[in-house]
C-alpha cells in the first residue's frame, strides 16, 4: 500500500506540472482570490466560472471592497451563475473577515473554517492553495479518483465515507507541495478521470489503479442516488405597461430571506391542481421544450374561451388575493424551466394588461369571488373552478371607476402607488436589477421581440 500512495502522488505531481490549465485564479496564492473561484466553483463548471471571475475580481479586487459594497451590487455581479446564497455567503465571509482579522485572510485552519459559508473542502483548498498547508481538500472529482485508484466501495453519499476519504486524501500530500498536490488531484478528476467513460490510457496514475485492474472503473465510485427533485408548475404574469408605462413590465423584489432571496422575478404563483370526479386534471396545452415561446396567432383572447382559461383565471385571482393586484391575463406566451438542487420550476408565462390596485381595506374586505360576480373563492383556498364564465372586459368594466381601486388604463395614466416591493421596468433597468436566471431568458426574450 505505501508503494503505491507513494508512486501515485509522486506520478500525479509531475503530470500535474505539465499538463495543468492556465485559470485567472492560478495566477497567484492571493487566499482571497483562490476563495473567491473555489466558492464559484461549487457544483458549476470552469469554462463558465471563467468569466464570472474575472469580471467579479474586477470589480471586487479585495476583500474589502467585497465586504463594503452593497449585497444588490454583489448580486447582479454574480447574476447568471446561480445558487445565491453562495454569493451571500461570500460577502457575509469578507465582512467577518474585515471586522475580526483587520482584512487579512487568516493563515489558520479553524479561523477560516469559521467564516460564513466556508465548510470542510473550502477550509481545504485555502489553506492548502494559498497557504501551502498540508490540508485536504476533498470534493466529488477527488472522492471519484480515490475510490478508483484505490478500488474503494463504500457509499460515497455517507459522512463517514467522506471522513474516510478526506485522511486519505492528507497521507497522499508529500512534504511542501499541498497546494499543487489539491489542485492535481481535482484536475485529474475534471480532464482524465471523469465521471463517464474515464480515460485510463492517459492517466499518470493509470499501472496501480486498483478499480481499473479489476475492471471496475467504470462502476465505481458507489453513491447512492439523490431524492430526486419534486417539480412545480407554476403560473407566471408578463404584465405589460401602458399610458406613461408603455413600453414597461411590472416586476417585483422576492423577500430578505428565503430560495432567491431580495433578487427580482415577474409575478408567479405555484399552480393548482382542479380536481373533478376525485382524480386531477391538468390545465393548460401541456409541456413543450425548456424555454418555448408560444405563437401569438394561436392565443384566444376571450378567457372563457380559451383552452388556457383555467390558468388565467388562477393567475389573475391569486395575484389579486396576494396583492390586490388585479392582472387581465390576454394568452399564454412561453414556457421555461429553472432547475434547483430540490425543486424544478416548470413556468407558464402569460402577457397580462394591468388593471388596478385594490386598497388595503379592501383587500380585506372583499373575497374574489364578489370582484368576478361568480362565487369563486381566494387562490389559496382548493375548489373547484368550472364554471367561470366572466370575460376580460367585464372583469374590469364593474371596478374601473371604483372609489376604492386606483385605475391605471387608458393614455391619461396617472402613476399610482403598487403593492409593496414592485416597480415598473424597461430594458435599461435589467442593468441594475439582479434576475435569476430563468427570468433573465424570459425577459430577454421578451425584450428581443418588441426592440
Amino acid at each position: 500500500m505505501a508503494d503505491i500512495k507513494l508512486y501515485f502522488s509522486e506520478e500525479l505531481l509531475s503530470w500535474f506540472h505539465i499538463h495543468k490549465r492556465t485559470l485567472p485564479w492560478r495566477q497567484n496564492r492571493d487566499p482571497y482570490r483562490v476563495w473567491v473561484s473555489e466558492i464559484m466553483l461549487q457544483q458549476t463548471r470552469v469554462d463558465t466560472v471563467i468569466p464570472y471571475y474575472e469580471r467579479f475580481m474586477d470589480r471586487f479586487p479585495t476583500v474589502t471592497a467585497l465586504a463594503e459594497a452593497p449585497e444588490a451590487e454583489v448580486l447582479k455581479c454574480w447574476e447568471g451563475l446561480g445558487y445565491y446564497s453562495r454569493a451571500r455567503n461570500l460577502q457575509a465571509g469578507a465582512r467577518e473577515v474585515v471586522d475580526n482579522y483587520n482584512s487579512v485572510i487568516p493563515d489558520d485552519a479553524d479561523a477560516v473554517a469559521g467564516l460564513k459559508g466556508i465548510g470542510p473542502y473550502t477550509r481545504g483548498a485555502v489553506m492548502s492553495i494559498a497557504f501551502n498547508r498540508p490540508e485536504p481538500a476533498v470534493d466529488g472529482n477527488v472522492m471519484r479518483v480515490l475510490s478508483r485508484y484505490f478500488c474503494l466501495e463504500d457509499d460515497i453519499a455517507k459522512p463517514r465515507t467522506r471522513i474516510q476519504l478526506e485522511h486519505l486524501a492528507k497521507s497522499l500530500i508529500p512534504e511542501g507541495a499541498a497546494g499543487d498536490f489539491n489542485q492535481a488531484l481535482m484536475e485529474l478528476g475534471a480532464l482524465v478521470c471523469t465521471p463517464k467513460s474515464p480515460g485510463c490510457l492517459t492517466c499518470p496514475v493509470m499501472v496501480h489503479c486498483q478499480g481499473r485492474l479489476v475492471g471496475k472503473e467504470n462502476v465505481l465510485p458507489i453513491k447512492t442516488k439523490a431524492k430526486p427533485p419534486r417539480e412545480e408548475r407554476r403560473l407566471v404574469a408578463l404584465i405589460e405597461g401602458s399610458g406613461s408605462n408603455v413600453g414597461k413590465v411590472l416586476v417585483r423584489q422576492r423577500p430578505e430571506t428565503g430560495l432567491l432571496a431580495q433578487m427580482w422575478e415577474l409575478p408567479h404563483l405555484l399552480e393548482e391542481e382542479v380536481v373533478q370526479e376525485g382524480k386531477a386534471i391538468k390545465t393548460g396545452r401541456g409541456r413543450k421544450k425548456k424555454d418555448t415561446i408560444i405563437e401569438e396567432s394561436s392565443a384566444v383572447m376571450g378567457l372563457s374561451a380559451s383552452p388556457d382559461s383555467g390558468q388565467m383565471e388562477q393567475l389573475g385571482r391569486g395575484l389579486a388575493a396576494e396583492t390586490g393586484l388585479l392582472i387581465r391575463p390576454r394568452h399564454r406566451w412561453m414556457e421555461a424551466e429553472h432547475i434547483f438542487s430540490h425543486i424544478i420550476w416548470k413556468l407558464d408565462v402569460f402577457l397580462a394588461d394591468f388593471g388596478f390596485v385594490l386598497k388595503e381595506k379592501e383587500i380585506q374586505q372583499m373575497q374574489y369571488e364578489t370582484l368576478l360576480q361568480g362565487g369563486l373563492v381566494a387562490a389559496e383556498q382548493k375548489a373547484e373552478y368550472n364554471n367561470f364564465e366572466t370575460a376580460p372586459d367585464q372583469l374590469f368594466s364593474g371596478y374601473a371607476a371604483s372609489e376604492t381601486a386606483a385605475s391605471v388604463s387608458g393614455p391619461e395614466q396617472q402613476e399610482v402607488p403598487l403593492p409593496a416591493g414592485y416597480r415598473w421596468i424597461g430594458p435599461e433597468d435589467m442593468r441594475e436589477l439582479a434576475f435569476p436566471n430563468v427570468f433573465l431568458r424570459i425577459l430577454g426574450n421578451y425584450w428581443s421581440e418588441r426592440y
